[in-house]
């Protein structure tokens, strides 16, 4: 496995704003450079890729829902790039859809999206870099954004943690299939963590309760979460291959 000691070429989608931003932002802090994607905010995309410390970067916009998106993005992003070591899958949807309160045609509508954004993108774009990646002969990492919501359940939004369990079990797979290619695939489970999208909710009694499913009594930052994921990337993380890494303050503990 020899992994280029420096300026290695990764790619993150979803990578506009929150979690995103602040994994391309480590990457690029470790002097790599970063392919930023982003879906349709492309003017918080160019505060991202603006926000790196280095050179090379480059932006790359486009729906990875479909497979033809997904194939093009990557495309983009390889060539920009001259090929790629390191693929974050990071973009994802979120939609509140209890069953209870939810009519069926929106309840379908909001399966079909989380599945083709979540979990299909992330197939899709795993395949694209993989296959790049034993073409180059030099290895690589794939690290895919998952959710402790995997684990404890999501009653208000059951699509995101069915996928998100997903996501953790095609890193699994994905793991041993590609270990021969010297490519190593691993899954961070977050929890609640600060970000722009759910700042709201961190005021008040809701944002009391959610600090305090935590024995640390505070939610995680993105740069926390980010951490991880430059480590599980890194050419030491090898044998971490086929983990899903739990980060979340010993608020859910798995047995």
């Amino acid at each position: 496995m020899n992994l280029p000691a420096t300026a290695r070429r990764v790619v993150v989608s979803g990578a506009s704003r929150g979690l995103g931003r602040a994994v391309a932002q480590a990457f690029a802090a470790g002097g790599d450079r970063v392919a930023v994607h982003y879906g349709s905010r492309r003017e918080e995309a160019e505060k991202t890729l603006d926000s790196l410390s280095g050179t090379g970067h480059v932006l790359v916009g486009g729906d990875i829902s479909a497979p033809d998106g997904a194939a093009q993005v990557a495309k983009e992003a390889l060539d920009g790039l001259g090929g790629i070591d390191v693929l974050v899958n990071n973009a994802a949807v979120n939609v509140r859809h209890p069953l209870a309160e939810t009519d069926y045609d929106e309840w379908a509508a909001q399966w079909q999206r989380h599945v083709s954004v979540n979990l299909l993108a992330t197939a899709n774009l795993s395949h694209l870099a993989a296959r790049r990646m034993i073409d180059q002969g030099t290895g690589g990492r794939i690290v895919n954004i998952g959710s402790r919501g995997a684990f404890r359940g999501e009653p208000d939004h059951p699509a995101y943690g069915a996928t998100k369990a997903a996501v953790h079990a095609l890193g699994q797979s994905l793991a041993v299939s590609l270990a021969p290619y010297g490519i190593g695939v691993a899954s961070v489970a977050p929890g609640f963590f600060d970000t722009e999208r759910v700042a709201h909710r961190l005021s008040g009694a809701e944002g009391e309760a959610i600090r305090a499913q935590s024995p640390f009594g505070r939610v995680a930052s993105a740069e926390e979460i980010a951490a991880a994921v430059l480590w599980l990337a890194s050419p030491q993380a090898e044998w971490s291959s086929g983990t899903v890494l739990d980060l979340n303050g010993a608020s859910h503990l798995r047995t």
